[in-house]
């Protein structure tokens, strides 16, 4: 077991189309599925990593993925200042065995959205409602996972689609474009009684 921990950790960076958000992929599971934060406050209770990360004045909110952070930097920094930085301090992170994000995480999520969700699948456009989250789940999130971000289903009400971003989608300039022409779009021929697509702040 410990030739294991011994592996050194590989780490490269990657483009995402938020000029904010750059991608850290590494050869690790940080965290099985996804963990977003943009508050400090969440993050100091939940992810010592995401806390310490942003600690740091140019790290606006962090995003885990399984193998992967989204960093969100602030818009006064440059990435040529501190994406080295930023790669030595995850890589020295993992390396150390540092907690990523806390056992428990995942049910603290399910809590906040366990009341959200109570309401969202119920009535006469429950099933609607459930069939627009199986498309985005299954056509939307591959995509937007790919480019370090991630969608979620939140609503369906007479016609509107509420979906939050998280990642580097979250305040990307072309995530509007993405969240218009693409998926409103693939949703309008799908389900013919969607009308618009509008993004929640998460």
């Amino acid at each position: 077991m410990e030739a294991v921990a011994k592996n050194p950790v590989m780490l490269y960076t990657e483009q995402t189309p938020n000029p904010e958000a750059l991608k850290y992929v590494t050869n690790r599971l940080l965290h099985h599925g996804i963990a977003d934060f943009k508050e400090k406050e969440v993050a100091a209770e939940w992810s010592p990593m995401a806390n310490s990360l942003m600690e740091l004045p140019y790290v606006k909110s962090v995003y885990f993925n399984n193998n992967y952070i989204t960093v969100t930097k602030e818009i006064n920094y440059e990435w040529s200042d501190v994406m080295l930085k930023l790669k030595e301090f995850i890589k020295e992170y993992v390396e150390a065995g540092g907690i990523v994000v806390r056992e428990g995480f995942a049910d603290y999520l399910k809590q906040v959205n366990a009341a959200h969700s109570a309401a969202q699948f119920s009535g006469e456009d429950g099933e609607l409602a459930l069939k627009i989250k199986e498309l985005i789940d299954t056509y939307v999130k591959p995509a937007v996972e790919m480019d370090g971000g991630n969608i979620e289903f939140k609503a369906y009400d007479k016609g509107v689609v509420y979906v939050t971003m998280q990642g580097s989608c979250s305040g990307c300039p072309s995530s509007t474009v993405t969240l218009k022409a693409g998926i409103e779009g693939m949703l309008k021929r799908m389900v013919p009684e969607v009308k618009e697509v509008v993004q929640e702040m998460a």
